[in-house]
Order: C-alpha cells, then sequence, then structure tokens
C-alpha cells in the first residue's frame, strides 16, 4: 500500500454525541488486544485490555466531562501490565480538585479555566481530550493535576489512503510536552477525534485499520528522530582539534586504584595519549578543566532493549556500551545506522538474536519460530549477520535447546536466554547455556511445580516462594555448583527485581530515591507506585523477603566464581547506576563494580582491545565525575562530562532536554 502524501489511514466514523468505537492494540506487527469507547454525551467509558509476553493492563475507565471538554469525574479501575491493582479517580467539584493514584491521595484549588487531570493508569484515551484542551487555550499550555504544566506541539498533518473500499482522510500528529521524559503522541482525524497513537514498536489504530500500523510506527519514528536529531545538534561537542581534559586522575580497572594527576588527549574517536598533568601541550588544543576529578572508563549495560528513546540518557549517565538483549532486527539496525553515522546520539551496541518459540504467551519483540528445523534456520540466519550470541525465550521447546546451542556454538556465538517453561535452569546448563538471563529464571526452578507456567505473571508472583528456601539447600547448591563447573555467567537484573518485589505504594522505590526529585512529576509518580501488586502487607513482607534471599544467592554466586554481569532489563540510564550500587552489596568493593562495568564486559565481549580502559589507541569512551568513585558509587550520579567515541557530552545540557534537573554542572571548556 503506498502513501499517499505521506502516512496512510483509512476513514473512521466520525462520533457524535453517541459513539462506540473500537480500537486495536499492536505490537511488532500483532495484534495483542484493544481499546473500546463508548461515549454518551458527557459520559465515556473506556475498556482498555492488551496482553503480550504474559503480560498487559486491563482497565475500565468513566469519565464525565464538562462543556469544554475536560473530566470533572473519573474513575479508574482494573490492573496494571505487571497485575498490580488500580483504584484511582479524579473529582472536581466544589472548588476543590481530588485525586488518587498508586501514590495516594492528593486535591488542590480547582482551577476551572487551566488545570486538567493526568492519569497515572489510563488508556492513551484521556490524551486526546487533553490535545483538545490545549488546542482550545489560545496559548496552548496548560497546568495540570497533580502539577506541573503541559503543552502541544503540531508535528504536520498526513493524507492517508484506506483499506479496498474505503475513503482518504487525513491525521494529525500532536506532541504533549512537559509530562515525562518524552513527548506523548497522539493522532487526531480531521474532525479532531481520536484516531489512535504509535512508537517504533506499538501502534493503536481503529479497528479494521490494522494494515496501516506500520506506516503509522513509521511516522513516529520519524518523529522521533527529528526530535533526537535537533538535540544531537545542540549538545554534541566535535572538535577538529585535540581534546585535552586537564588534571584529572584516571581509574585504572587493572590495580583498581585511581592513577596521579594526568592529562588526557584524544583526537577524533581515540586516546592520544595518557600525559602528566601540567604536560606542555602541542599547539592547538581544546582543553577540558578536570579540576581533579576521576576519569572513569566507559560502562556496559549489559541487558538493554535500546530504543532511540533511552540512547541519549544512556550516553550522559556514562553507559557508552549496550549490549541489546532483545529487539526487532530492522528497527535495531536502523536505530544502529542512525548512531554510526553521528545523526543522532547512543552507545556502541552488541547485539543478541531474539528467538522465540510460538504460543499463545510468545513475545512479539523477536523472531517466532514453530519448529526446530525454523529456529535453527533462524541460529543460522543471525550467525551470517554478526549477532554476538542468541537469546532463547520462554515459549522456545526446552528439547530443542541443546541442538540451537551446539548450532550457534559452531557459528561462533554464545547462547543465553530465559528458561523455557516447564524446564529448569539446570536443564539448560546441560544443554549448553552460556548465560542464564534474570534471577528468577534461574531460581524459579527450584520452587516450582512440573506442570506450573512461567509464560504468565507467575514467572514474578511464584517468587513469594523464595523464603521457604536457604541458600545451603542441595537444589540451589546443585545450580551452583552446575554454573561453576560450565563456567556459565548470569545476568541477574538486580534492580528490576528490587523494584518489583520491594516497591511500596506512596512510597519512592529503594532503585530512585537518589533520582526521584530531579525528574518530571509523571516519572516521580511512576516511581511511587507498587510493580507487582499486593493484596496486605503479609503479602508484601513476602515479596521483600524474596528479594533477601535473591541476593543471598547472588553473593553465593559471586563468591563462588559464577561471573555477575550487570544489566537492569530497564532502560539503563539511572537504573544502571542503581544495578551497580546493588552489585556492590553482593561482596564487592566499589573499585571491583566499576571493574566489572567496564573492564571486565570489554573482556566477556571481546572488546578489550578497544574499550574497557582509558589508554592510548583506545576508544575515548569514558565520563568525568568530580570526586572519587571507588569510595562512593554514588558519584556516578554527578557525571559532569561524557566522552562518547570522542564526542563531548555535558550532563547539563541534555537533562533539561528531558525535563531533568542536572545533578552537576560542566567543566570549564577552552578552544583555541
Amino acid at each position: 500500500m503506498k502513501w499517499i502524501s505521506t502516512l496512510l489511514i483509512a476513514s473512521l466514523a466520525l462520533p457524535g454525541l453517541a459513539d462506540s468505537l473500537e480500537y486495536r492494540v499492536l505490537i511488532a506487527g500483532e495484534d495483542t488486544g484493544h481499546l473500546k469507547v463508548e461515549r454518551d454525551g458527557s459520559e465515556i467509558a473506556v475498556d482498555f485490555d492488551y496482553k503480550q509476553n504474559g503480560r498487559g493492563p486491563t482497565i475500565t475507565e468513566a469519565l464525565t466531562i464538562d462543556n469544554r471538554g475536560y473530566p470533572i469525574d473519573w474513575t479508574i479501575s482494573g490492573t496494571t501490565t505487571f497485575g498490580s491493582p488500580v483504584d484511582e479517580y479524579f473529582r472536581a467539584n466544589d472548588g476543590v480538585a481530588r485525586w488518587r493514584d498508586g501514590t495516594g491521595p492528593g486535591d488542590s484549588e480547582f482551577v476551572e479555566q487551566t488545570a486538567f487531570y493526568i492519569d497515572q493508569n489510563g488508556s492513551s484515551y484521556a490524551s486526546s481530550l487533553l490535545v483538545k484542551a490545549l488546542l482550545a487555550d489560545p496559548d496552548q499550555r496548560l497546568t495540570v493535576y497533580p502539577g506541573g504544566e503541559a503543552s502541544l506541539v503540531n508535528k504536520g498533518t498526513r493524507t492517508l489512503a484506506g483499506d479496498e473500499g474505503t475513503t482518504a482522510t487525513t491525521v494529525t500528529a500532536y506532541e504533549i510536552l512537559g509530562l515525562d521524559t518524552a513527548p506523548r503522541l497522539v493522532l487526531l482525524d480531521q474532525q479532531n477525534n481520536y484516531f489512535g497513537t504509535a512508537s517504533a514498536r506499538f501502534a493503536l489504530v481503529p479497528k479494521g485499520f490494522e494494515s496501516v500500523e506500520k506506516q503509522l510506527r513509521s511516522w513516529a519514528e520519524e518523529l522521533s528522530t527529528e526530535r533526537f536529531v535537533s538535540i544531537q545538534a545542540r549538545v554534541a561537542h566535535r572538535f577538529d582539534h585535540p581534546v585535552r581534559i586537564r588534571n584529572v586522575r584516571l581509574f585504572d580497572p587493572e590495580s583498581l586504584t585511581l592513577t596521579s594527576a594526568k592529562d588526557v588527549v584524544i583526537y577524533g574517536n581515540r586516546v592520544a595519549s595518557v600525559q602528566p598533568a601540567g604536560h606542555p601541550s602541542a599547539g592547538e588544543e581544546v582543553t577540558v578543566d578536570g579540576e581533579g576529578g576521576t576519569l572513569v572508563p566507559g560502562m556496559y549495560e549489559m541487558h538493554g532493549h535500546l530504543g532511540q528513546g533511552n540512547a541519549l540518557l544512556n550516553i550522559v549517565a556514562g553507559v557508552t556500551s549496550v549490549r541489546d538483549m532483545g529487539n526487532e532486527n530492522a528497527v535495531l539496525e536502523d536505530l544502529m545506522t542512525r548512531i554510526n553515522s553521528g545523526l543522532i546520539a547512543g552507545p556502541r551496541i552488541t547485539r543478541s538474536c531474539f528467538i522465540e518459540g510460538e504460543s499463545e504467551f510468545a513475545s512479539a519483540t523477536g523472531e517466532t519460530v514453530s519448529t526446530l528445523e525454523g529456529a535453527l534456520e533462524m541460529v543460522r540466519w543471525c550467525g551470517a549477520r554478526d549477532f554476538h550470541q542468541i537469546k532463547l525465550y520462554n515459549s522456545m521447546r526446552p528439547e530443542w535447546a541443546a541442538e540451537l546451542t551446539e548450532e550457534a556454538h559452531r557459528l561462533g556465538m554464545r547462547v543465553a536466554g530465559h528458561v523455557p517453561a516447564f524446564s529448569s535452569a539446570n536443564a539448560m546448563i546441560a544443554a549448553g547455556f552460556d548465560e542464564i538471563t534474570h534471577a528468577n529464571q534461574l531460581m524459579l526452578g527450584w520452587v516450582l511445580e512440573p506442570d506450573e507456567d512461567t509464560r504468565t505473571l507467575f514467572r514474578f508472583t511464584a517468587m513469594r516462594r523464595f523464603p521457604q528456601l536457604g541458600v545451603d539447600e542441595p537444589r540451589v547448591r546443585e545450580t551452583i555448583d552446575a554454573m561453576v563447573a560450565g563456567g556459565v555467567s548470569h545476568d541477574p537484573t538486580i534492580a528490576i527485581h528490587e523494584h518489583g518485589l520491594t516497591a511500596i505504594n506512596g512510597e519512592p522505590a529503594p532503585m530512585a530515591q537518589a533520582i526521584i526529585d530531579h525528574l518530571p512529576t509523571n516519572e516521580q509518580r511512576a516511581l511511587k507506585r507498587e510493580l507487582f501488586g499486593t493484596e496486605s502487607p503479609a503479602e508484601r513482607a513476602e515479596y521483600i523477603a524474596a528479594f533477601g534471599f535473591i541476593t543471598e544467592v547472588l553473593a553465593e554466586l559471586h563468591q563462588s566464581g559464577v561471573l555477575l554481569v550487570p544489566g537492569t532489563d530497564l532502560g539503563g540510564s539511572f537504573f544502571y547506576h542503581r544495578e551497580l550500587e546493588l552489585f556492590a552489596t553482593l561482596g564487592m568493593t566499589p573499585a571491583e563494580v566499576l571493574r566489572r562495568a567496564g573492564w571486565d564486559m570489554a573482556e566477556y565481549l571481546g572488546q578489550i582491545e578497544d574499550l574497557g580502559s582509558i589508554e592510548k589507541g583506545k576508544y575515548a569512551d569514558f565520563f568525568l565525575v568530580p570526586g572519587d568513585p571507588t569510595a562512593d558509587l554514588g558519584e556516578l550520579r554527578k557525571i559532569r562530562m561524557v566522552s562518547s567515541d570522542g564526542v563531548l557530552y555535558f550532563p547539563d545540557e541534555v537533562y533539561p532536554e528531558f525535563g531533568i534537573k542536572p545533578f552537576a554542572s560542566a567543566p570549564d571548556l577552552t578552544t583555541p
């Protein structure tokens, strides 16, 4: 189907005073659920439900809007993506606005002309109401509850052609700014009625128009690229002259110490030399005053699902390399092209080939296969395209694992992944896995019955059983010993387990306590609520105890010599800093954690010749902090400058682009 002026969609029956509308949710092209809207005058009912990879939200909403289209009575109920219960409301009457979400209750004076409530748990439909409210405002800017301000940008109108038998229509893309670290994309038709939304992997479209989801996703990615190209033009500092970072100490990962004061000179994308501090320069140079701070080699996020939206945020967090653990291959390849060309900022990417078996619970992220031969063909496809490893997933047939692993090894690739449903970590270790992904995947086999299915939310809720175990139990020791004997490593993603098991509604999540005040209001709200829901304090105590058991096992794995690799599955960035702090609770010193984050991972991925330390000839991937991170890993949040492939970034310039308050100021820079 061809673009007519740009994007393609069919016309939709126009809503009047009484409407019944249905939209479909598509993830990577797979239909995974619905959004249904019933409207009768000022009353709106919403039914939103989709499931992908064994999880997804189930939400119902009842809204009453006033004659401006503002919600004045709004009830939201159901469950979140990870099963946490939703009981949210907003009420505006008697001059007072009152609300309750996952963070607790709140209230404020009801400012009738300017204030609009931003839901925490609702569907995207309400975003269309906000767009129309913003369009009606002379400045297209509104104060919002529970705090902050929203503004609107028109990103263009496209004429779209529909399926056979439909007529062409136009769709306008709007971005709502100020609520989150990224704009919210909302699509309206020519009557200003909600048409849907999209991102690189996700699309919500009217029923009957599912064929246009790829075009919508492409448009969304174009708009995102425009944003990041614009940001890159403002924040990326490239120089033709050598760049000298003066008066810094270097973290030496081999000795686990800081060097004496040095000057580091970079030219192009490599370290040209490391010299004694104050050494005479060789002519015209750009100089950065390090003020006695510390340069640390760039770090590796080892469990990323990288997208355009978090690529730059990883850079300014000192994460200059990411191992992507599963993505749509074409989407990731396009992203790598944009990063490698310098069009946008982003880390160096090491790709994993995500292979999933077919089932009703299959993930839409990777390639799904229904036969062993199809799975082997996918392994060979990836082996011919420079993938570092294959990653097998929940719906993969466990009896195929040994043959797939053997083929991957034959082609020079490693094998990592989840434990397929109805199997165990021990079986995958015996099949030849090089790495087990996620702490729960490693440990669930110790507490599951043979017929219990881990392709659903049960793979999270079953962790409540962990406190029944002890680290010294034979079944636990058997797995640890098998990993040691087989040289099997582990990617525990500790921070996401901490968040899921220990977060309590209304309180800043432990992983966010050091950063939450710097984030936009809606990001703060998200980090003050449970990820996995509980029905009682006793149940939450079971989850908290389960996290304690996980850390005990991880400490024992580390003590036994199993290599633990740091990754978040949370997008990296700030959460990667928390991951490293949690690594320091397993028996590692801060210096050993820094070595693990850089040198060890460069060695693990076969990249030590170019990365992992700050030495002549290596890539100029490193960052500057004011203090000594070998004494306090909290210094990682105070990054003042990052060199990524020799391009300099200053976080205090970048963070405001995302609505984030900076943590530290940039060093002084002088140009010739």
